[in-house]
Parts: structure tokens; sequence; C-alpha cells
């Protein structure tokens, strides 16, 4: 399987499972349940959610999924900046570990950047690792110089937009990340609002490969070193795809083809965010 490794050695699917929206229809919640079950079965055991998803309303959904499974899952959660001060983080924590029925996260990051110092939230977050709150801890919508300026090498992973249609980060984010050997979490993977997966040239490399163009959007983002993948599936068939495409190869041709269609960035862009 194509697996990322942390800086401590732990590895992890290079495709996980995303939960924003999650949680936020009753209605839904038993069809998100079975299908964070059906990818925890199909390899897809990192999970990444946040206490902002649903006000909690997505981690409830999380912790009722990993019931009988939570040592197969590597599990992700983001507290609020707002909560991200030397008081706030430890309630905060307490609160996603309650929703999500397990008594340690396996990393913890702040959300994006608030008002609290960085060298608070740094502080408290090696307090919750060093009380066995947490295994590892990092940070979500950090620009380049957001990094540099937090300095610290315990920081486990950066989470932040990235696709096929958001390249941006590739000016000079991703390859400060690679060159630290920082793993990358890429959310909104296959883009937003479908545009993206409509593109022809997609469509038509998928045509070759006997495959979706989800897969193939996906298969690219993790053939770079270092990236990991979150997109959200509640749809079985979805989960399905999103597991295939640990296993879809992409040829120089393919890789050519996305490129001029979709082009590298040539100039420093802010970071995009959602």
């Amino acid at each position: 399987m194509n697996t990322v490794v942390f800086a401590d050695g732990t590895a992890v699917p290079a495709i996980g499972q995303g939960t924003w929206r999650m949680g936020e229809d009753s209605f839904q919640r038993k069809r998100e349940i079975a299908a964070l079950r059906e990818g925890i079965e199909r390899g897809l055991t990192l999970i990444d959610t946040a206490e902002m998803y649903a006000e909690g309303g997505s981690e409830e959904v999380v912790g009722e999924a990993l019931t009988g499974l939570r040592d197969q899952v590597f599990l992700v959660s983001k507290v609020y900046p707002h909560n991200a001060s030397r008081r706030g983080i430890p309630e905060a924590c307490e609160r996603s570990l309650r929703r999500l029925g397990t008594d340690c996260l396996d990393l913890y990051l702040l959300h994006w950047r608030g008002q609290y110092p960085l060298e608070e939230t740094v502080e408290t977050f090696e307090r919750l690792r060093e009380a066995g709150k947490i295994k590892r801890w990092g940070v979500s919508n950090f620009d380049l110089d957001d990094l540099q300026e937090l300095n610290e090498p315990a920081c486990a992973t950066n989470q932040v937009q990235y696709s096929l249609e958001e390249r941006g980060i590739e000016w000079d984010l991703l390859p400060w990340c690679q060159e630290e050997r920082m793993p990358l979490m890429a959310y909104c993977p296959v883009g937003q609002g479908g545009k993206l997966l409509r593109h022809r040239v997609l469509g038509e490399i998928a045509g070759r490969h006997d495959a979706t163009s989800a897969r193939v959007a996906l298969a690219w983002l993790i053939h770079q070193p270092g990236v990991i993948a979150i997109p959200k599936a509640v749809e079985p068939l979805h989960v399905r795809d999103n597991a295939a495409a640990l296993q879809l190869r992409l040829t120089p041709e393919d890789l050519e083809a996305l490129d001029a269609a979709f082009p590298p960035p040539t100039r420093k862009r802010h970071l995009a965010v959602v």
C-alpha cells in the first residue's frame, strides 16, 4: 500500500478519510458511519475531523464509527484558533476525546492561525503530549512564512488545500515540507463543486485506466512524496473508488497531460483556504 511516514517512523496510508460536513444531518448519520467503517476495512485508516465540523457533530459520528475499531485507526482532530490558549486547548481536547470515545489522539492540529502566540499553543500541545492525551501535533492552513516563524521540528504536519485545480503550494510550501520531511495533508483533494472532475483531460486519462476522474485526481496527489489526501465520501461507491486510488499508477504521459491542463504555479500565490 502507498504510505507516508511521519518523522517518528509512524506510517499511514497516503489516502485517508475526511469528515467535513459530516454530523450536520441526523438523517445521514447511519450512512456516514457505514462509509467510515467501510473505508477502514479498505485500508483508509487515517480519519481527519475537527471540533469545528458541525460543532462537534462530526467527531461524534467518527466516535460511533470507531466502536471496536479504534486500534486500527490513525485519528486526527483540530482545535479552533480561539481555543488555542494554555487553558483553552486542554479543555477543547477533552471535549474532542469525549465525543470521539477515545483517551488519546494520534494527531492534534491547530485549525488555522489565530490570536494566541504560537509559542503558547506549542507549549500547551507539548504538555498534552507529555500527559498522553495526544501522540503528536501539527498545524493547518499555514503558509511557508507561518511555518518558518513557527520554527518547530516537533510539528508533525501541515494540512492545506491542494488539488489539481489549486496547485499554489507547489511554488514554495510543498518543496519546503518535502525537504524537511514533513508530511503534507491535502484537503479538498478533488476540488470543490465538481468542476475539476468534469474536466475533459482528467476524463480521458481515467478512461485509459478504466478508472474515474476522482481516482485519477487522488492518484496524482499521492504520487508526490509526503502527500496525504483526505477525501470525504458517504456513498460506498466513492469509498471504494478512493481506496482504489492507492493502487493507480499514472504514466509519465498522464502526468505530462495533467501539467498541460492544470499548469503548476509560475509565481508565489496566496495560500488557498476554505
